[in-house]
């Protein structure tokens, strides 16, 4: 799981959004509330889809999707895999039962803690695999 991910809030213009998704590069962010709370999920599909670029006049709240698929801290890296294979998602939110989000979890993510398993000392792309521990 990445832990405090790059997020976005429900008033943020789409500039804004286009600014952050490009500056990190990210293709999904999730949208939260001032308490951390889980709002919603931004991807660029649905910004070629309800946009006209970044110099729409829309705010994230009209262009987000809220009904996620999310898991919580203590389910299992299966889980998450399995929802990965259905091929409809990219990102999982990771939220508590106060719908806080606490991380989001990728298919690399899954494929890097399967890989650390399995070689701890990895040599090939090492830089890449410990970058982001979590």
């Amino acid at each position: 799981m990445t832990k405090d991910p790059i997020v976005v809030h429900p008033e943020d213009s789409i500039q804004t959004l286009f600014e952050k998704m490009e500056k990190f590069r990210l293709q999904q962010m999730p949208v939260v509330d001032d308490q951390n709370h889980f709002l919603g999920l931004v991807t660029t599909y649905d910004l070629w889809r309800t946009t006209t670029g970044p110099k729409d006049d829309k705010k994230v709240e009209e262009v987000m999707a809220t009904k996620v698929i999310k898991i919580m801290p203590k389910d299992k890296v299966g889980t998450a895999a399995e929802l990965f294979m259905d091929k409809r998602f990219k990102t999982l939110p990771v939220v508590n039962l106060r719908n806080e989000l606490k991380g989001v979890v990728t298919a690399f993510d899954v494929i890097r803690h399967i890989l650390k398993k399995e070689y701890p000392h990895a040599i090939l792309y090492s830089d890449v695999i410990n970058a982001t521990e979590g």
